[in-house]
């Protein structure tokens, strides 16, 4: 029978709860959870960046990343008296605006952060475009390559966007924004890129929304950008062999093929230290130019 420890710490002045410290919950890349717990501390000042004043959603994990997992979006009980929450459709989301909090949740085996594209208080105008590749593959080695495309095809637009591994198989691409444009206006700037990718590359990329129908094919999800629904946020970890975390990336890595699992809990640290969050130190883009172009084309 196993023996179940628990410890405490303060972290921020806020006495925490440790319990089993010594679970592995990552065995391939070695990871326990007080050593997870470290590592969210690192990842602290960018993935808390990334979430706070959004509807957070995670997934629980709380025999490892082999064992059954949760979706988990009501705030978990019982509720610690630092955790601050917010409602939406009857839901009671917990606000992840703290250190405390974070670790709080990475006790409960939260292994997984996804962030709401809306931002609490406000569902219509969001201040970043996503666009999802989604692989229909589970290994794509094209992954890059099509993420390499898509960003060129942005910059002869003029639009500058940061690319980011989604931690498993996909990549994102971000564009932070002035909020002036809702989800359906991008929507209409997603719908066509993707038309246009589709017709240059037929062979790599489909907008096709039902998976059984994509064969091969890297979608281009314009789609999944909107209010009420979520992506792994930037820095989050996944539960994947390699602890792989979902990380932005230069376009100078993208070009040269780069592996998404090499950015991992054990990595992410030094790249952090060396590079910054490269989403942070991007400009907010003003597309409404290009939406009023589209817009023009297709009236």
């Amino acid at each position: 029978m196993a023996v179940k420890t628990t410890g405490t710490i303060t972290v921020q002045g806020e006495r925490l709860s440790i319990s089993n410290p010594d679970r592995v919950l990552w065995p391939e890349a070695g990871i326990t959870k007080l050593r997870y717990l470290e590592k969210l501390a690192e990842l602290a000042p960018h993935l808390i960046r990334h979430c706070e004043g959004r509807y957070l959603t995670v997934i629980r994990y709380p025999n490892g990343i082999h064992g059954k997992s949760f979706y988990q979006k009501n705030a978990p009980e019982p509720l610690p008296p630092f955790v601050r929450t917010a409602e939406q459709n009857g839901i009671r989301y917990v606000v992840l605006d703290s250190l405390p909090t974070l670790i709080w949740l990475g006790n409960l085996a939260c292994l997984e952060f996804h962030a709401s594209f809306d931002r609490i208080g406000e569902p219509l105008r969001p201040t970043e475009w996503v666009i999802d590749l989604d692989p229909s593959r589970e290994e794509e080695p094209r992954i890059m390559e099509a993420a390499w495309l898509a960003g060129e095809l942005l910059r002869s637009l003029g639009i500058a966007s940061v690319p980011k591994t989604s931690g498993a198989t996909g990549v994102q691409i971000v564009v932070p924004v002035e909020p002036d444009l809702t989800f359906d206006e991008l929507r209409a700037i997603g719908r066509f890129v993707g038309e246009y990718l589709v017709s240059r590359h037929p062979k790599l990329f489909t907008i096709e929304r039902l998976k059984k129908n994509r064969g091969d094919l890297i979608y281009f999800d314009y789609l999944q950008h909107y209010a009420g629904k979520t992506l792994s946020a930037p820095y989050t970890p996944r539960a994947r062999p390699a602890a792989s975390v979902s990380t932005p990336l230069t376009w100078d890595e993208v070009r040269a093929d780069v592996r998404p699992a090499d950015f991992n809990l054990h990595t992410i640290g030094p790249r952090l230290a060396r590079l910054g969050d490269l989403l942070e130190l991007a400009p907010k883009q003003n597309l409404r130019p290009i939406f009023e172009f589209i817009r023009g084309r297709q009236g």
